[in-house]
């Protein structure tokens, strides 16, 4: 009687294992196994982190095993099982894996493939084509577009994450849980005390200090110390949180009419303003997007006021980027002066903590939130919608929307919601994020998540003209990494760009993500069907970039950079100065957040700033969904071009009293999940 041995691994996680029984079919080309009770006397089978092995016997032989079937039914209470994978050894002596990676629950089953990568063309028999068929047909039931508000890209249909699919719900909620987290975050850093005083302003600069934890050596610190300074304030548009808003200015718009006059001072060379522009030395950053947003309202004890100014930056004979004039508002006139380093001292500074708090709210909402998050779920809707799980599309994309979906669900039931924590302390709550995100959506292109052609667009892609974009530098170094990787995996499986277009299933992920997830908007260059092996390496290559690089590079300085609360406001409580001379250390006090929102703000900077408990950092496949020898070789690669990167900005950021490591690969982890 031919028998064979089969392994169980479950799961690490927290509740991983199961008291349920476990049933096993093995499914093979010449029949079927009898539906066998996987349990051993006196033994605990399936607790959390084990791996079993049992004896399956057959009347006679099954042919070449092509499918597991697991069942699993009830034994007392609701129980679920994670089965990592199955693994079965043959007659003959051959194994076979059966990669799962997948909760089971309460009488349910699930039919496995061998772990092989395999396109549409490959199945040739019926029993594999109606497997890929039937797994997508019961995907597309679970994973459901939703508008969760008019011009947002869609998002996956659940109110809670209670709603969602078990396979992507975090393995444990309170690590994700916003209200908690934060209230963790304001205890740790003992600001609770002033929890209550909103409305209340703090005496001066230094008294947010009360609530500023120093921490030896940090970035934090150094910003508090230095943050009033022209150099410090232009540093943060190349290295700080939000290192996309700098563009190379080839022309003076006529909204801004900064004449040479104005900022003679300021410039090094000898030169006009328009000959330095011709020269390249000049960059501008532009918050129009900002301009008619509604100003957060959900308080009537407080009014909170918004900007759209326009800044000019200037790179001087030391290559330093400092700015040299600011406009509040984007009409020009009498009301809306421009702003100079030679005004008064406390005007210049406002008009600069102006900008940095309009920095901030474009980040939090456009760059973070848009053109990570809510992209990145995009990507990860169509996957479960439209690639089975033996294609290697979904082996390769899979670590990289990991519980992405789950933490925007979350971010819409506690934080960007009506009432949510963003509306708290944050000038563009109440609905102005809103705005924002429909506003911005225009800008959203297919060819602007390309990170070298993103730099590109901003006309700052020289080293020589603008040497210390470490930003720009450990981006690219990263993005050739990653695409180097996806070729390697690309081309094991496509040989030619033929195959890449008759892929059915590759076509219909593309589709999805343009038809529905960007609601066909073609104005944004998102490709409706992928033709070619260059252009599919290109958009896998956006799709984990963004998803893991990008998200990191934008959300883990925010506690370095918008801690001290000067130097990144998330409310203005004046309205922008409209005439010069006025402006004191009291109406900057009074301009700034009260004790209340500093906390708050306080507490969600730090928050999203910390790693997952258990952070896969990118090249961490510790989810064997592939198992052959040549995407391992891979992946190895994969791992020493990013070990190496890792080793050169190391090596840079030595004695750097402002290190730039938001793009190390060992601080860059997989997914968006926080």
């Amino acid at each position: 009687m031919p028998s064979y041995t089969v392994t169980v691994a479950t799961g690490s996680q927290w509740f991983a294992g199961t008291d349920d029984y476990i049933y096993l079919t093995l499914m093979g080309s010449e029949g079927c196994s009898e539906r066998t009770l996987l349990d051993k006397a006196l033994y605990n089978d399936f607790e959390r982190g084990a791996v079993d092995s049992y004896d399956v016997n057959v009347s006679e032989d099954v042919g070449e095993i092509q499918l597991v079937k697991i069942e699993k039914r009830k034994y007392w209470v609701q129980d679920d099982w994670y089965c990592k994978y199955i693994t079965v050894k043959t007659p003959g002596g051959d194994y076979v894996e059966f990669p799962c990676y997948r909760w089971v629950g309460d009488d349910e089953e699930i039919v496995l493939r061998d772990g092989t990568a395999r396109l549409p063309k490959d199945d040739i028999t019926q029993v594999a084509k109606q497997h890929r068929r039937k797994e997508l047909e019961e995907r597309q039931k679970l994973y459901r577009w939703m508008e969760w508000h008019p011009g947002f890209p869609l998002s996956i249909d659940a109110k809670t994450c209670k709603d969602l699919p078990r396979d992507i719900q975090f393995d444990s909620e309170k690590g994700v849980d916003f209200i908690l987290n934060y209230t963790k975050a304001m205890e740790n850093l003992y600001v609770n005390r002033f929890m209550h005083m909103f409305q209340s302003s703090w005496s001066d600069f230094a008294d947010f200090e009360k609530i500023f934890i120093r921490i030896s050596n940090t970035i934090s610190e150094y910003v508090m110390q230095h943050w009033q300074e022209d150099f410090m304030f232009g540093y943060q548009f190349l290295n700080g949180c939000n290192p996309v808003m700098i563009h190379k200015c080839t022309k003076l718009p006529d909204k801004f009419p900064v004449t040479t006059e104005m900022v003679d001072c300021s410039l090094e060379r000898n030169l006009t303003l328009e000959e330095e522009i011709k020269e390249g030395n000049v960059y501008i950053a532009d918050y129009s997007l900002l301009d008619g947003v509604s100003a957060n309202s959900t308080d009537p004890c407080t009014i909170q006021y918004l900007a759209a100014p326009i800044c000019l930056l200037y790179k001087n004979l030391q290559n330093k980027v400092l700015p040299i004039a600011i406009q509040l508002a984007q009409t020009p006139g009498e009301n809306n002066p421009i702003y100079l380093p030679s005004d008064e001292k406390y005007d210049w500074l406002l008009a600069k903590i102006w900008v940095r708090s309009s920095d901030f709210h474009i980040h939090q909402t456009v760059t973070h939130l848009l053109r990570t998050h809510l992209i990145s779920e995009v990507f990860g809707i169509a996957m479960y919608r439209q690639l089975p799980a033996v294609h290697p599309l979904f082996k390769l994309i899979l670590p990289h929307v990991k519980f992405t979906i789950a933490i925007n669900t979350k971010a819409r039931e506690q934080l960007i919601c009506e009432c949510g924590l963003f509306d708290k302390a944050n000038a563009t709550g109440g609905g102005g994020h809103v705005q924002l995100v429909q506003r911005s959506m225009k800008q959203l292109t297919f060819s602007s998540l390309c990170f070298p052609e993103e730099i590109q667009m901003r006309g700052v892609e020289s080293k020589e003209e603008l040497p210390y974009y470490f930003y720009r530098d450990d981006g690219n170094m990263v993005w050739e990494a990653t695409k180097s990787f996806v070729s390697d995996v690309v081309n094991i499986y496509y040989d030619s760009d033929e195959t890449v277009k008759t892929d059915v299933e590759l076509q219909a992920f593309v589709k999805d993500v343009y038809v529905f997830g960007l609601n066909g908007n073609e104005d944004l260059g998102f490709p409706k069907a992928i033709m070619t092996r260059d252009k599919l390496i290109e958009y896998l290559t956006v799709i984990i970039f963004v998803a893991s690089s990008q998200h990191a590079a934008v959300n883990f300085g925010q506690f370095d950079w918008c801690s001290w609360i000067p130097n990144s406001p998330p409310t203005m409580r004046r309205p922008p100065p409209t005439e010069k001379g006025v402006v004191t250390i009291n109406y900057i006090i009074e301009s700034l957040p009260d004790r209340g929102r500093s906390c708050w703000h306080l507490g969600a900077v730090w928050a999203l700033s910390q790693f997952q408990e258990n952070e896969l950092f990118l090249g961490m496949y510790t989810d064997e969904h592939f198992i052959e020898k040549p995407v391992k070789n891979a992946m190895q690669q994969f791992r020493k071009k990013l070990d190496d990167i890792c080793s050169i900005i190391k090596e840079r950021n030595k004695n750097k009293k402002l290190p730039y490591y938001y793009f190390s690969p060992d601080r860059i982890p997989n997914s968006v999940a926080v």
